[in-house]
This record gives structure tokens, C-alpha cells and sequence, in this order.
């Protein structure tokens, strides 16, 4: 049995992983779906102290907490600068990353940074509110760039989304214990579409060939929740705890 630490992206929260967990729950596995400070259920706790380290902080506490370790830990588009900030600063508890259409981000780089026009596109349709700037406001754009088509699932997902503060996408990720966090093992899970804008080659030599393509929206884990998953399971077999 593995330990799967499912981290949200931006404006998402935990319940974006619903149909994925159902199915990683279902061949054994243990599955947590944290929400981070100031999105989904947590959306009431929004202030403007909520940031990049704050919410990377979110998810340190769930593994110290919950008293997890040989986590495999999964983020998806901005929690890929989530997770390579947990790993940094708890590397000991965790034992693979899974890169889930998500940031791969350096040293010093924010999301901006990483991400530059997706991001300033982002920020052209965001606005402030009670003095917050905030981007990824739930309507018709944002589908189009989460990639969701079903309406029933668009449905479901716009009484979800919340805004996304724009500090934790300027906010630079800083890295103390790069030399012990490269000893984790990672994979990569990729949309079709966005491969032209990534360095695979690198990604590629990381990962050590573990790069898998699912030709669908950014949200996969929810256009492709069983695919996902599937992939997602291939991981388990690495871990010294699996059965």
C-alpha cells in the first residue's frame, strides 16, 4: 500500500481530485486531498498574507501531522511549485514526485517567472477585491484554459472554483536543500498540448524516462480520471512500502 498526497492547482481546491482519489482508494492505496489556505472550503481564510509559502506550509503541515512518510506526492499545474517546496524543506518523508501537467520550477523562479504569458493573461482578467489582487475568477476563460468541455463537469466545477491570490504566483520559490531533494525520484505527467512549451529533454533525463502523455485538457484528473490514475498507480510498485 503507498501514501498518495494529492496537491491542487491554482483556484482549484482538494475536491478537484475526487474522481482520481475514488480510483487510487479503490486498488488499496491511502490518498489525501488537502486544500491549501484561501481556496475551496478554505476560501473563507483568504487574506493578504496568504502566499506561496504559506501555502507550501499547507501542505508541510498535512505530512508532519498526519505523520506521513514515503509519501508520493502529486501536484498538478502551480502545485508543482508547491511540491517541489515541500520536498526541499522535508525531503525525509517524501519518496516520489509526480508532476501532473505542473510547474518544474528552478531555484529563485515564481510561477510568473516559469510561466510568463500564460500567466500575465491570467493576471489581465483578474481584479482586487477588499484590497487582494486576485486572478483565475470562475467562468467561461477559465474553462477554456482548464480544458474542460463536458458541461455537466463545467457545471459542477464553476460552483468550486474560487479566485487565486496573484501573490502566490509572484512570489519566488527559494530552495535550501537542493542537494537532498534531487536524490527523489520523479515523474512527469504531461498534456499533449502543453510539450512544445517544456524543456523534455530535461524533463526526460530527470525523471529518468518516467514521462508519461495524455492527449486531453489541463485538468486531466478530471477530462481523464481513470487514465490519470493509471498512471498515477505505476508509481507504487517504486516505493520500498508497496505491496
Amino acid at each position: 500500500m503507498a501514501t498518495y498526497v494529492l496537491v491542487h492547482g491554482g483556484g482549484h481546491g482538494g475536491w478537484c481530485y475526487k474522481p482520481v482519489a475514488r480510483l487510487l482508494r479503490r486498488a488499496g492505496h491511502d490518498v489525501y486531498t488537502p486544500t491549501m489556505t484561501g481556496e475551496g472550503e478554505r476560501a473563507h481564510l483568504l487574506s493578504a498574507h496568504v502566499g506561496l509559502d504559506m501555502q507550501i506550509t499547507d501542505i508541510v503541515n498535512v505530512l508532519q501531522y498526519e505523520d506521513l512518510r514515503d509519501v508520493i506526492l502529486v501536484g498538478h499545474s502551480y502545485g508543482g511549485m508547491i511540491i517541489t517546496g515541500v520536498a526541499d524543506r522535508i525531503a525525509d518523508r517524501v519518496g516520489h514526485l509526480v508532476y501532473l501537467d505542473a510547474a518544474w520550477p528552478k531555484n529563485g523562479q515564481s510561477l510568473e517567472d516559469h510561466a510568463g504569458p500564460m500567466m500575465q493573461m491570467a493576471r489581465a482578467m483578474g481584479r482586487v477585491v477588499d484590497g487582494i489582487e486576485l486572478t483565475l475568477f470562475p467562468g467561461n476563460d477559465p474553462m477554456s484554459y482548464y480544458g474542460v468541455t463536458d458541461p455537466a463537469t463545467q457545471a459542477w466545477m464553476r460552483d468550486r472554483l474560487t479566485p487565486h491570490p496573484w501573490r502566490c504566483f509572484e512570489d519566488k520559490l527559494i530552495l535550501t536543500n537542493e542537494a537532498e531533494t534531487a536524490r527523489i525520484p520523479q515523474s512527469h505527467i504531461v498534456c499533449t498540448y502543453s510539450i512544445p512549451g517544456r524543456d523534455m529533454p530535461a524533463i526526460t533525463e530527470r525523471a529518468e524516462g518516467r514521462v508519461w502523455e495524455i492527449d486531453t485538457g489541463h485538468d486531466l484528473m478530471l477530462t481523464e480520471p481513470e487514465k490519470t490514475a493509471e498512471l498515477l498507480l505505476r508509481v507504487a510498485p517504486l516505493m520500498g512500502g508497496a505491496q
